[in-house]
């Protein structure tokens, strides 16, 4: 039962929270509209609904609107009459979604969510085992529910034989009473006196210990939620079923003339009949036994009706399928939660094909014209009817829908500044969703632009892309501002642009910036570039040959400075199109004032310094048009190299056949070893394997180092356009070692490459890697969505709540060093600065200038100068404010957080930084499982540490390959003996020892005496982070699983930023398990918030009481789910029916922080433009005109509110200018989330 409670008058959305609670009889009725009591559906014949039955219209509302069921009354004149002849009120059929009925039952019967849930709520509260409980439900057994003056025990059972033994033994005179079934439990239920039982269990608990102490804790928690709720224990046990309405259970005519009818009103009518009969059976005075075997009956039909298949088996339908019961439709992926109500169809939105539409700017898509008729209907069809073509809007649209000649003109106007949403599925970060410009198109695809297709993860093989419409202006606003594509050119995870350049673009540009000496026409001079080019296309000279340019340029103080440059024609040319002032050349030098800011030769990687500069230099209006440019570019001039791949490309380098025979001598050679028993098998696989990598890895140089820089297929792969050594290496190397089934190495390499061609046996074991590789991405790529819903899940309501949590307190903060990996940095410090708040004021030593103020934050700039200064220093930490150590209540506060990665600007109120942390895991975790197939499946290429390991690491599961760690510091000693291996570790100062037994097949990391601090590892292996955090505490766990993830992402390739691992960690962090609960009201073994609990002690120690005690637990990301405050995300995550158990025991009252819950009913959710701050904003739009974007004739994107910096389209000038946000600087600690404003 929800209740929403709400302040206000009231209005169906105007509510702040929801309660759920047990729904009493006297409830169920006065939600009822009316009894149900016949099991018929409807008339065979007329086809109308049965009086009394299960669509009765007298209880549910009439099924035609405005139309009795006699059809006495028709019309909306007769609105609300009630017929008198046949009953039925004359309403809207709607109200058949609204109105309830209920079934009257003839014997009271258990609810099975609380007597069957895991713990049995019923049991507990009773003190009786589950199993005896159902003994007694289901009429196996009494119970005693009055001993009387009889030796028997209140709440004794007995069986059938034991209670006739009673029987005899006491015969008439010791007035004792049983009972059996759901009427004996509900007469126990009114009898318990909570109050009571609650002081009993108190004091019981303060000199209980083990088992007993559990039990009496467990009892106790239902005793308290039934205090504290108001729900009453009989409720439990249920008098009346509510029927739910006829229009949510329907049942249509199928063509044959049969019916289809949800399962639902099977599962009502099994009850109906049974309830009637039992009814029958208690008037006729039946004898005992069949009374009881009909009241067991109507205990399965109802416990089949609220979860089928609970208890025994399912009641099954035609086709022995079971029957879908009210728990069923809310579970799972088609259940009522995730099914409809958080994810729903939309109107206005259409999809198709993409193509490729290099003539589009990067803010534009080709949208086909029939698909826009159809999604901008209402707005053409309103266009018509004020320019005067269509006199009404009926005529409008008939226009509309004969594709009149008008219309096509009238869309060109309509659809100019509207934007479309653009989303490819699976949407995996939120690129996956982006604005643009619609243009009209011929044929029926779409169009996209080939730099937005990495954000997309979209190709052109075939793969579809959904249209969505914004309709509102604040809507298009919102796309225009947020989310057009110029506005996400950086990666939310981990802040490098993500439209880069690929493919076709990269070795054009590659081509154009290439030199080659010796070229015609090397070494000309000319006047201007102009001239230069005109030489390059009267084949005068090539693009790769270096020339003499003489340039002029204006300088700041108004003088032109003129000189000679020297470069290749090329690089002039892709110079034209680059800002000349990005940092590549150091113009405060004056001989480098000319200079050009591009002279090097530029790959992909160059190309992506080149994009990083130009966002930091200009902001992303100059860095749209400077792609375009490059795109224009890219694509010419590859056109031009007219580069192709022809065999003669792939030279097999000579010195093949004699590294293969000396390879083939030595292999021989450690064969003969091991048949002579100088080295055990294990040793000859080794060895062999070692000696076939080493000669394909000199291959692979000889090959790489004897290829001509000029070679079509060298030239794709150095470019980073296509391919990679290893598939040079596979067509002219040799294919090298493949791995099987199993994932062992196969000691017989593949000797040819694809050149010369595989013999049959090479071509076989090569099959193996290559099957494995696409059946494991199809694993995988599941596994990695399922990743992405939990991290999603428990990180949904961490937003920007505030701006600082500890405002005029302390920083809180946390000290931080590179991660290394051995010798190897895994990530520098410089990264983990930048973008941070420092929590420390750091000075130069030498100047005494402050390079970075506390609690400011840190520019990549200022990275780079406090790494200066650490480095004159040699200190290797500095304290910065992390997500870590935030304290805020609700979320997590701006400074903690730091930079927006995807603007570098500090976060704003309101970002939804769970989510973005969640996307930015779980996005790269696919690419994690789905780079495996792009190695053609050979050995090396796969990681078994991958996306396993972090699942491993963010469930907090006991890791696979468990090392072992010591307790506490100490002198280590190794044992070594045949039968076992041991360390004992000694703590010379308190004289403690232990002694830890090595498994067989561990490595051991330690020497005999070293000397080891608390936690440090004895054998190779992964650390379990439960027993970190119990030897080394909070931070050194913080600190591991922050390195582990880092780890296995880096050694992937793949970068994201520190902060959203931490946003995840802090999730799983967050409780506290109390221990002894001290002077406070919360029950040992009960978890709670950290900061709930910390402010919870300092209110006691203030009082002079007693504090509680507890530690910090780690939980796995699905525990932490389920664990959250909110029952409605939970009950939506996983385990619907025991969320929801829960919940209504305790009377949970929602409050709608978080997103999912707001997304569930209907509101918009409280992050970004739907803070509460920010709802009553609405768009004046007759300003709008001047705050868009205007198209200029050029097609240039000009804001027209452009701020000083020039950066034009940033997410913050645009909110202030555009949405009307006021400064976000000024909010008070406390957010109004919580409190109504």
């Amino acid at each position: 039962m929800l209740m929403p409670e709400t302040n206000e008058t009231y209005h169906p959305m105007t509510f702040d929270a929801i309660k759920i609670g047990l729904a009493s009889p006297d409830k169920i009725l006065e939600w009822s509209h009316g009894e149900v009591k016949k099991p018929e559906t409807i008339n065979y014949r007329t086809l109308k609904p049965e009086k009394d039955g299960l669509f009765c219209e007298r209880i549910f509302g009439p099924s035609k609107d405005w139309e009795c069921h006699c059809g006495k009354y028709k019309k909306i004149r007769y609105k609300g009459v009630i017929c008198d002849r046949c009953g039925v009120e004359v309403t809207k059929a709607s109200v058949r979604r609204e109105r309830m009925g209920h079934i009257k039952l003839a014997a009271p019967v258990s609810h099975i969510w609380y007597f069957k849930g895991i713990p049995s709520r019923m049991g507990l509260i009773l003190d009786i085992s589950p199993r005896t409980l159902e003994k007694v439900l289901y009429f196996a057994s009494y119970i005693v529910l009055d001993p009387g003056s009889t030796s028997l025990q209140y709440k004794q059972v007995l069986s059938e034989k034991e209670y006739r033994e009673e029987v005899e033994k006491y015969g008439g005179t010791g007035g004792f009473r049983v009972g059996m079934g759901a009427e004996a439990i509900q007469e126990l239920l009114r009898a318990i006196n909570l109050e009571k039982d609650s002081t009993e269990l108190r004091r019981a608990l303060a000199d209980s210990t083990g088992q007993k102490r559990a039990r009496i804790i467990k009892r106790l928690e239902v005793v308290e939620a039934f205090l504290t709720s108001g729900n009453r224990p009989e409720w439990m046990i249920m008098d009346v079923i509510p029927v739910i309405p006829p229009d949510i259970r329907p049942m249509v005519q199928l063509d044959g003339g049969r019916f289809a009818t949800s399962d639902l009103n099977d599962l009502y009518r099994r009850i109906i009949n049974r309830n009637n009969r039992l009814a029958r059976l208690l008037e006729l005075g039946a004898p005992d036994i069949i009374v009881r075997n009909e009241k067991r009956m109507l205990q399965e039909a109802v416990d089949a009706l609220i979860d089928n298949g609970r208890r025994g088996r399912p009641v099954t339908g035609p086709g022995n399928r079971a029957l879908k019961s009210l728990s069923d439709m809310l579970k799972g992926k088609q259940g009522r939660f995730r099914q409809n109500l958080l994810g729903k169809r939309v109107d206005y939105s259409g999809r198709s094909v993409i193509v490729v539409g290099p003539e589009l700017k990067i803010y534009q898509c080709g949208l086909p014209k029939e698909m826009a008729i159809e999604l901008f209907k209402p707005f053409v069809m309103k266009e018509l009817v004020s320019n005067g073509t269509a006199h009404n809007i009926k005529n409008a649209k008939k226009m509309v829908e004969r594709l009149q000649p008008e219309v096509w003109d009238v869309l060109e106007d309509v659809i100019k500044e509207h934007p479309v949403m653009l989303n490819r599925a699976p949407t995996l970060h939120r690129l996956g969703i982006q604005a643009f410009e619609p243009i009209l198109v011929e044929g029926k695809a779409i169009k996209l632009h080939p730099l937005v297709c990495t954000a997309f993860n979209a190709d052109f093989d075939g793969d579809q892309m959904a249209v969505h419409l914004p309709l509102s202006v604040e809507a298009q606003a919102e796309c225009r501002f947020l989310l057009l594509s110029p506005n996400n050119l950086l990666k939310p995870s981990d802040g490098g642009p993500v439209a880069v350049p690929s493919q076709d673009m990269v070795l054009g540009i590659y081509y154009l910036t290439q030199e080659r000496p010796g070229a015609k026409g090397e070494g000309m001079v000319f006047k201007s570039v102009n001239e230069a080019i005109l030489a390059y296309e009267n084949q005068e000279a090539t693009l790769h040959s270096r020339v003499k340019v003489r340039v002029s340029k204006t300088m700041p103080d108004g003088t032109v400075k003129t000189g000679t440059i020297d470069s290749t024609i090329g690089r002039f040319i892709f110079n034209e199109i680059i800002p000349q002032d990005l940092g590549f050349v150091n113009r405060s030098i004056p001989e480098n004032e000319l200079k050009l800011e591009v002279d090097f030769h530029v790959a992909k990687k160059q190309l992506k310094q080149i994009l990083e500069k130009v966002i930091n230099v200009h902001g992303a209006t100059q860095t749209a048009v400077t792609l375009d440019d490059i795109k224009a570019i890219g694509y010419k001039y590859s056109t031009r190299a007219a580069m192709t791949v022809s065999i003669s490309d792939m030279t097999v380098p000579e010195s093949k056949p004699k590294l293969i025979e000396e390879a083939q001598a030595t292999v021989d050679r450690i064969a003969k070893n091991y048949r002579r028993g100088l080295i055990t098998e294990e040793e000859r696989y080794k060895e062999v394997i070692e000696t076939w990598k080493t000669t394909d890895d000199q291959l692979t140089h000889d090959l790489l180092t004897g290829l001509d820089k000029y070679n079509n297929i060298y030239m794709m792969a150095d470019s980073g356009a296509r391919g990679s050594d290893k598939q040079i290496k596979q067509l002219a190397g040799m294919r090298g070692l493949m791995a099987d089934t199993t994932g062992h190495t196969i000691e017989l390499p593949i000797k040819s490459n694809f050149r010369e061609g595989l013999d049959v046996l090479e071509y076989f074991i090569s099959a193996h890697g290559a099957r494995k590789g696409l059946s494991d991405t199809a694993l995988r790529t599941a596994d990695s969505g399922y990743l992405t819903r939990r991290l999603v899940d428990v990180s949904q309501d961490l937003i920007i709540r505030e701006v600082d949590c500890c405002e005029g307190r302390d920083i809180p903060y946390m000290e931080i060093k590179a991660f290394m990996d051995g010798n190897e940095v895994i990530e520098d410090l410089e990264e983990r600065i930048t973008g941070r708040y420092i929590a420390e004021t750091i000075t130069d030593p030498d100047t005494g200038e402050v390079v970075v103020k506390a609690n400011h934050m840190c520019t990549p700039k200022r990275a780079a100068a406090v790494m200066k200064v650490l480095n004159k220093t040699g200190r290797g930490s500095v304290k910065i404010r992390t997500v870590l150590s935030c304290k805020s209540h609700i979320g997590v506060c701006a400074k903690c957080y730091g930079a927006n990665m995807a603007t570098g600007q500090p976060v704003q109120v309101g970002e939804a930084v769970g989510i973005i942390a969640a996307q930015s895991i779980g996005e790269p975790g696919t690419q994690l499982t789905m780079r495996t197939f792009h190695t053609g499946g050979v050995a090396g290429g796969d990681i078994t540490q991958g996306l396993p390991r972090v699942e491993e690491l963010f469930e907090a599961r006991k890791p696979k390959g468990l090392a072992i760690i010591t307790e506490f510091g100490g002198v280590v000693q190794i044992k070594d003996t045949k039968k076992k291996r041991e360390i004992t570790v000694t703590d010379n100062e308190t004289g403690n020892a232990k002694t830890y037994l090595i498994p067989y097949g561990s490595r051991i990391k330690v020497m005999d005496g070293q000397v080891l601090e608390a936690g440090d590892e004895l054998t190779e292996g992964s650390i379990n982070p439960h027993d970190i955090l119990k030897i080394k505490g909070v931070r050194a766990v913080q600190d591991y699983m922050l390195q582990e993830v880092q780890r296995v992402y880096r050694l992937q390739g793949v970068e994201i930023n520190d902060k959203h691992i931490e946003m995840i960690v802090h999730q799983m962090l967050k409780k506290i398990k109390i221990e002894e609960s001290g002077d406070s009201d919360v029950l040992p073994g009960v978890s709670m918030d950290v900061l709930d609990y910390n402010e919870m002690n300092e209110a006691l120690i203030a009082d002079g009481k007693k504090p509680a005690e507890g530690r910090q637990v780690m939980l796995g990301i699905t525990k932490a789910s389920l664990a959250t405050d909110s029952f409605l995300s939970a009950a939506s995550f996983q385990e619907t029916t025991k969320v929801l158990t829960e919940a209504a025991i305790n009377g949970k009252v929602d409050h709608l922080i978080g997103l999912k819950e707001n997304v569930i009913i209907g509101k918009p959710i409280p992050a970004g433009t739907g803070m509460k701050r920010y709802r009553k904003v609405k768009l004046d739009t007759d300003d709008l005109i001047s705050d868009e974007i205007m198209l200029s004739d050029d097609d240039e994107l000009i804001l027209s509110s452009e701020d000083e910096s020039g950066s034009g389209l940033t997410e913050d000038n645009v909110a202030e200018e555009v949405l009307g946000m006021d400064d976000m600087a000024d909010v008070d600690e406390e957010d109004d989330a919580i409190e109504e404003e």
